[in-house]
């Protein structure tokens, strides 16, 4: 008998200060079998990152990317499906990055594992040709202190400001400081 996916509810209450998003977002968040809570808040962590002010040209959802290999941990698409932004979590591979990188106007990986440097070295070189690519690094601390916020059902507050995140529950708190790896375009 396969396994299937456990269901965790977050209530998110975001304030991003450097993009200018406030917003409160009901999400369900369909978690793998195989997935442990600290990629489920990574992935959380990335909706809040990169979710829009507004829905007027799409939005921003989880996909199946555990279950599909042609899809992405989030995606944000328009209303006639196009890939506006793909975003996955962990260490994809340079062939899955440049496939989305011609599938998507913009692709964002959040690495958060301590061999981060190790498998971003190996593969940055290959990846020269996707300027719509931004990989960020989450310190291992960091993405295991986020463990300590899970549960089936979340209320979390997102404070973003001067580039760095602080997510927190009315009993705990855990700072963010993503680390981008990728040069800055132009």
């Amino acid at each position: 008998m396969a396994l299937k996916a456990t269901i965790y509810k977050a209530q998110l209450q975001i304030a991003d200060m450097d993009r200018g998003v406030y917003a409160d977002h009901a999400v369900t968040i369909a978690r793998h079998p195989s997935e442990a809570d600290e990629r489920m808040m990574i992935r959380l962590l990335a909706f809040a990152l990169n979710v829009t002010a507004d829905d007027l040209q799409g939005r921003l959802e989880f996909a199946k990317d555990l279950w599909d290999v042609d899809e992405a941990a989030l995606w944000h698409k328009d209303y006639t499906d196009a890939i506006q932004h793909w975003i996955d979590v962990g260490q994809p591979d340079d062939k899955r990055l440049m496939k989305a990188a011609g599938r998507a106007e913009r692709v964002t990986v959040l690495s958060f594992a301590s061999s981060t440097p190790v498998w971003w070295k190996s593969i940055e070189s290959k990846l020269t040709r996707a300027a719509n690519l931004v990989v960020w690094q989450i310190e291992a601390e960091q993405s295991q202190a986020l463990t300590r916020l899970a549960a089936r059902t979340m209320q979390l507050q997102v404070t973003v400001q001067d580039g760095t995140v602080w997510m927190s529950t009315t009993a705990d708190s855990v700072e963010i400081t993503p680390k981008r790896l990728t040069a800055s375009p132009g």
